[in-house]
């Protein structure tokens, strides 16, 4: 039975059903984003994108946006 459900996690993860991003808690994404460098991390919003976010690095303000992958992009 338990290696049945770990077989299942696993397809889910591998289709993206479970996505590491939708996973985090809200803190757990504020301190990925402030150990690489963002502060000030604000309004989040989940888009089709993934998890949009206004934060602060190098004391200009930017967007991000956290993929299902958990990878942190800037918006330009």
């Amino acid at each position: 039975m338990r290696r049945l459900i770990s077989g299942a996690a696993l397809c889910l993860m591998m289709t993206g059903a479970l996505s590491p991003a939708y996973a985090l808690t809200q803190q757990e994404l504020v301190a990925k984003l402030e150990s690489a460098g963002y502060s000030q991390v604000g309004e989040m919003k989940s888009t089709a994108e993934g998890i949009v976010v206004k934060a602060v690095k190098d004391g200009k303000e930017v967007q991000i946006v956290v993929d299902s992958s958990g990878q942190i992009k800037e918006r330009r």
